[in-house]
């Protein structure tokens, strides 16, 4: 079984971290977006551009994504759908989604975006720091580990 990495690559600031990951374990990586962007070269990184329009790189990477694979997204209803295919979500600040904590990532989003159109609240978004940089790369690695031993059956 060979596991692939997609990224969710609209908005994602970890992509060269992501490359080094897969470069370092020969991982073919896909790269997703709804339009042209520079990305690294490698002959393991794939580019995609998908049409416009609402979700339309979640939805080719929920197409392609199958279990074992690894998701990388900020995107709260992409992760919970590349869990129900059994693939590893994780956030780009190292945030790995689960089963037992998707449920109540949607609640707090859609709780956010209720406040957010109330007024309650700005909306605003932390900055990525280093250290988020850094968590990332801890969890990416830790998913690809996890995803070798359970291809291997260790």
């Amino acid at each position: 079984m060979t596991i692939t990495l997609y990224i969710d690559a609209d908005a994602c600031p970890v992509k060269d971290e992501a490359v080094r990951v897969a470069e370092r374990h020969g991982l073919e990586i896909h790269f997703v977006s709804n339009a042209w962007m520079r990305l690294p070269q490698g002959p393991l990184i794939k580019r995609v551009v998908v049409q416009d329009g609402p979700d339309a790189a979640d939805d080719w990477i929920v197409e392609h994504a199958v279990a074992g694979d690894i998701v990388v997204t900020a995107d709260i209803p992409l992760a919970a759908r590349a869990l129900e295919k059994g693939a590893a979500a994780i956030g780009p600040t190292g945030r790995p989604f689960t089963q037992a904590s998707i449920g109540m990532a949607l609640a707090m989003r859609d709780l956010s975006r209720h406040l957010r159109e109330t007024g309650e609240s700005k909306g605003y978004n932390a900055s990525f720091t280093r250290q988020d940089r850094s968590h990332f790369l801890q969890a990416l690695e830790n998913a690809v580990q996890a995803a070798k031993r359970a291809a291997t059956g260790g």
